[in-house]
């Protein structure tokens, strides 16, 4: 349940704040270049590029932390970044199928897994299964005798499919995030990407909430969706005011992020 409630107390970022800063970085000669036909074709690109660069963030973050040089409690990046990724989170109990497990419709990583167990009286009987993702590695295992693969110390190879050891393993409980998609401003999970619903009057929209579809980051990202929109739209429209905007606040952001 933690995901839900991480997901109702996260704000997501507005698709009609972003559409409307876009336009009038556009609309500057009164021209009004952004329609929502030009938006709702960026934006699930945008959001998938902010998502990947979270995990290159978290990296950065993590050597950081084991150098000392993360500030720490609040102003944790490590931690912070967690928490923006935390939102994408989820657990699902798969079921062994022809040998092997298959991931979820719409898995991105891995993040761990174990047995499928229970909780008795605070104490878990799962067990951890280690995740190796080179063919190399699962073989040395399974060639030695001292770590072959036990009900004790089970071992998963993360390929096309998930294959575990021992094959007396019949459910696993897969901890991963997800691809991101979108967020209905209702608050329920969506298999949308996000979109701007308007009508368009030319150099003004009329927006229509019901049936758009808020992007699946939190709202503090949003000047972060904005540039990067504003690079992909810049190119798209060549608009170099846009450009300008994109290449400027992108250097802003990284040395806001390098002293935060």
């Amino acid at each position: 349940m933690g995901w839900l409630y991480y997901s109702y107390i996260c704000r997501m970022a507005s698709v009609n704040i972003v559409f409307n800063t876009l336009k009038g970085l556009a609309n500057k000669d009164q021209k009004g270049f952004i329609t929502p036909e030009a938006f709702n074709e960026f934006a699930p690109i945008a959001q998938v590029r902010i998502y990947n660069r979270l995990f290159d963030k978290l990296k950065d973050a993590h050597r950081n932390s084991r150098a000392n040089f993360d500030p720490g409690r609040d102003k944790s990046i490590h931690k912070r970044t967690l928490e923006d990724l935390s939102v994408f989170q989820r657990v699902e109990v798969i079921q062994r199928e022809n040998g092997v497990f298959a991931y979820p419709e719409n898995f991105s990583r891995a993040i761990a897994a174990t047995t499928n167990g229970s909780v008795v009286l605070g104490q878990s009987t799962r067990v951890p299964i280690e995740l190796c993702h080179t063919e190399d590695k699962v073989d040395r295992i399974l060639r030695n005798r001292v770590s072959k693969p036990t009900d004790d110390f089970p071992v998963a190879f993360m390929s096309e499919n998930i294959e575990v050891w021992p094959s007396s393993i019949n459910r696993i409980r897969l901890s991963y995030y997800k691809r991101p998609e979108g967020k209905f401003l209702n608050g329920l999970p969506s298999p949308s990407q996000p979109s701007y619903a308007g009508t368009d009057f030319g150099t003004s929209n009329l927006f229509d909430a019901a049936a758009s579809i808020d992007f699946e980051l939190p709202d503090h990202m949003i000047n972060e969706i904005v540039v990067e929109m504003a690079e992909l739209m810049g190119v798209k429209l060549r608009d170099g005011e846009m450009m300008n905007y994109s290449v400027g606040e992108q250097q802003q952001i990284k040395t806001d992020q390098s002293f935060n």
